[in-house]
């Protein structure tokens, strides 16, 4: 990790992972803070890894020490191809291989991340599912606390409407998920725990990470993941620039823990 003062553009702390918690395998993927926990505040990151194991990795930003929580736990894991078949744009998410077979497009794992918004869960969703979990965020910054007592927080918040690899979260207690099957962004309302439509756009073409500024508005990338020449029985690259980030309004403030 590398924190970067912006007042003036300089790297003023790095923080490696050792090889136990970096696996040859891992994927650091989205990142998501809570400064009040620990003396300078804590980080948790998902390791998408698509070939080894998944699970969050925690470190306190004071010490720069790290660990892995819910490591390979199947709420970590994509779902295989026998139970889970992302559409998007119409048509199946597979990844086309030389010799002819297919596999599963959606194989890496816990991807997307957001706080509650009293910091007391994490939920995090898989880029292969359309589930969405939480799991108790005392637990996993606690390093004294066996791993099967942090595995006994984790809670199964149900299906999502669709499957996303971005996650975020307002002040107001309500959970965002982008929504790569249907090119949207849902919310799921803190008051009644129901998903509804923020936006629906055929521009958003796979959007993945969300983020909610304190100007009011959620910020969004659309990375068009399922247009790789991989991904289509072609083998033509499909992406379509300009790349575009997109801003939707929805007034309400982020969640800042601090």
């Amino acid at each position: 990790m590398v924190c970067i003062d912006l007042n003036t553009n300089k790297v003023t702390k790095k923080i490696l992972f050792p090889q136990d918690v970096a696996l040859p395998t891992t994927y650091l993927n989205d990142v998501r803070f809570d400064l009040r926990l620990g003396n300078e505040g804590t980080a948790f990151i998902t390791d998408s890894s698509q070939n080894g194991p998944n699970g969050i990795i925690v470190v306190d930003l004071a010490s720069g020490e790290s660990w892995r929580r819910l490591n390979n736990h199947p709420s970590t894991k994509a779902e295989k191809i026998q139970t889970f078949l992302p559409i998007v744009e119409g048509r199946p998410f597979l990844e086309h291989q030389q010799n002819g077979s297919v596999k599963q497009g959606a194989a890496m794992g816990v991807d997307g991340i957001a706080i509650s918004s009293d910091g007391s869960r994490l939920y995090y969703c898989t880029l292969g599912s359309r589930k969405i979990y939480s799991v108790a965020t005392d637990v996993l910054a606690n390093r004294n606390i066996d791993e099967r007592e942090a595995i006994s927080t984790v809670k199964d918040e149900g299906d999502r409407g669709g499957a996303s690899d971005g996650l975020e979260s307002d002040s107001e207690g309500n959970i965002y998920s982008t929504n790569y099957e249907h090119n949207a962004i849902f919310r799921r309302r803190h008051y009644d725990n129901l998903w509804e439509t923020v936006v629906h756009d055929p521009r958003l073409l796979w959007p993945d990470t969300l983020s909610i500024a304190t100007d009011g508005y959620i910020y969004v990338m659309a990375k068009q993941l399922h247009c790789l020449a991989g991904f289509n029985r072609e083998g033509k690259d499909l992406r379509r620039k300009p790349y575009t980030l997109f801003r939707i309004r929805i007034d309400v403030q982020p969640v800042l823990l601090r």
